[in-house]
């Protein structure tokens, strides 16, 4: 869908649409009637609206009748009272008419997403889009999806917590279906993931549970897969600010092990007190009053501690140049 749209120079705006949808809503048009009421009109600074009705049409907000006139989506019909509440329907509209778009899940595919501490919410990096899809960009601009970092220098821009519901209704299912895909390919990768996710899963609840449900516990590796944390929780009730990254391993049997990834280490370490790592054993998930093994700055608690054994499980080697010394 998004492929086709990419000749376009304008794929609309809330007013536009605003406009367009109560112009379609109580008359019998055809589409150059519609391209002469706009015409030479000037609206939110553009004068060119070349990709908005094909867009409309690309996600089932028009169709045309057996008299070939444009008519109006039941599922828009009742929320045109206001420029907002009909932003809020074309937002959800427009997410799940695309959440299968290859396009779209290649721009909000984990590559480009980053967990933001400070804003407590998803990043999507510029580049993600690149100039081909930068008509699409805009639009999520102007509908409020994304908004511009507060920080100039971070080239990126905020999913918006307004639509966090929507995006994870839409967009996060097909992104995990796609990576699902991929991993299919090794099946115990597979199998590795599904105890990987569903250790996550029992850790947000643990940690709900433990702060008695007075604090939002956010699961970031839903959204990003290299963060080197996949949680972020409290200390405590009191705290105002996220101040637990943890780290989630899955294991089975009595005696607890895990891979460390590099990336991890290093956000351990960076991070120390900060950083949690929390060792979940499968066998007893199920277990009502079950706690997993809790470990702090793991960097040092773990590497500096002769209890654990450790040992190298892949070496990286390269060729040195000719003239190395």
């Amino acid at each position: 869908m998004l492929k086709d749209l990419r000749k376009y120079n304008n794929l609309g705006s809330p007013l536009y649409f605003y406009e367009l949808l109560n112009l379609v809503k109580d008359q019998e048009l055809k589409e150059n009637d519609i391209l002469d009421f706009f015409y030479n009109r000037s609206i939110e600074g553009r004068t060119i609206f070349d990709g908005c009705i094909h867009l409309a049409f690309t996600i089932n907000l028009l169709y045309l009748d057996d008299g070939k006139n444009i008519c109006l989506s039941e599922a828009i019909k009742h929320s045109l009272n206001s420029i907002r509440q009909m932003s809020d329907k074309f937002n959800e509209i427009l997410l799940l008419a695309l959440k299968e778009d290859e396009d779209l899940l290649n721009i909000f595919s984990s590559k480009h997403l980053a967990y933001d501490v400070i804003y407590n919410s998803i990043q999507i990096r510029n580049n993600a889009f690149g100039f081909k899809f930068s008509n699409f960009k805009q639009l999520l601009i102007d509908f409020e999806i994304i908004y511009s970092h507060p920080t100039p220098e971070i080239k990126s821009y905020i999913v918006n917590s307004r639509y966090k519901k929507l995006f994870d209704k839409s967009i996060l299912p097909e992104i995990k279906k796609r990576k699902i895909g991929i991993e299919e390919l090794n099946i115990s990768i597979r199998q590795q993931q599904i105890n990987g996710e569903e250790a996550e899963m029992f850790v947000v609840a643990f940690e709900t549970k433990r702060l008695n449900n007075t604090k939002d516990v956010n699961w970031v590796a839903e959204y990003v897969a290299n963060e080197g944390f996949d949680i972020i929780s409290y200390n405590s009730e009191e705290d105002e600010q996220h101040n637990r990254f943890i780290e989630v391993k899955s294991y089975q049997g009595e005696i607890p092990y895990f891979f460390w990834s590099r990336n991890e280490f290093s956000v351990a370490k960076q991070k120390k007190e900060l950083y949690w790592l929390y060792l979940v054993n499968r066998d007893k998930i199920n277990d009502v009053n079950y706690i997993p093994q809790m470990i702090q700055n793991p960097s040092k608690n773990i590497l500096d501690n002769n209890t654990w054994m450790k040992e190298v499980d892949k070496y990286k080697i390269y060729k040195l140049p000719k003239n190395y010394n």
